[in-house]
């Protein structure tokens, strides 16, 4: 297959690796020392997309501006840090996929929200840092996704024309970000997807079912 994109960007969590079962841990860890029963793990995953302030939303109740959530948020990222490749994984399709785009010689990055001090760590632990070409967190621009600034500096730092570009993701501002960009836009079904609009609606230039889908579109760009 003859690969005619400059790179693929991916999202980290939800689309290319696992990560629910340590963010849920860490939201259930909180809720055991108080006494309370775990939360839903089904509701926590998809609350995955949203970061500390949706899965600390799900297991307390409480969002950014009430009295108890700073403290909450804080707790969580800790024990969350403390715990974040036990039970995470590479998705296993995904890793297939990305090793088709390193024997066509296709780079690779990650763009997440997650700050640079999580996702270094995370991405190296799982065997992703050396391999990709970048890896850009929420933290390393001024502004994160839906501001196309983190895809903007991804391609800026591989040395590629963003409009040569996919992003691949697994949350409305993973679309937002990657049209803003003018990347080409893929969402994947195979994530946290979380409670907003259904993904036929996030805009994308792509809906995949499993990450195979995504060599095809390579190909035809």
């Amino acid at each position: 297959m003859k690969a005619l994109t400059s790179a693929v960007l991916f999202d980290l969590d939800g689309t290319v690796i696992d990560s629910a079962p340590d963010l849920a841990g860490a939201a259930n860890e909180m809720r055991r020392v108080r006494g309370l029963p775990d939360a839903s793990y089904d509701r926590l995953r998809a609350m995955v997309g949203s970061g500390a302030r949706g899965l600390v939303g799900e297991a307390f109740g409480v969002s950014p501006g009430d009295d108890a959530f700073e403290a909450l948020r804080d707790e969580f990222l800790v024990r969350y840090e403390a715990r974040m490749t036990l039970d995470t994984r590479v998705f296993e399709q995904v890793e297939h996929l990305l090793r088709e785009l390193e024997s066509l010689s296709v780079p690779w990055g990650i763009v997440t929200n997650k700050s640079i001090k999580l996702a270094t760590p995370i991405s190296r632990a799982l065997g992703l840092f050396d391999r990709a070409a970048v890896v850009i967190g929420g933290d390393s621009t001024p502004h994160a996704k839906p501001h196309p600034e983190p895809l903007l500096e991804a391609a800026r730092r591989m040395r590629v024309d963003p409009t040569a570009c996919f992003y691949v993701g697994d949350d409305p501002r993973d679309v937002q970000a990657g049209l803003a960009a003018g990347m080409r836009t893929v969402a994947v079904k195979w994530g946290y997807l979380g409670d907003s609009l259904p993904i036929e609606a996030w805009g994308a230039h792509h809906i995949a079912d499993n990450p195979k889908d995504l060599l095809q579109w390579l190909a035809m760009a």
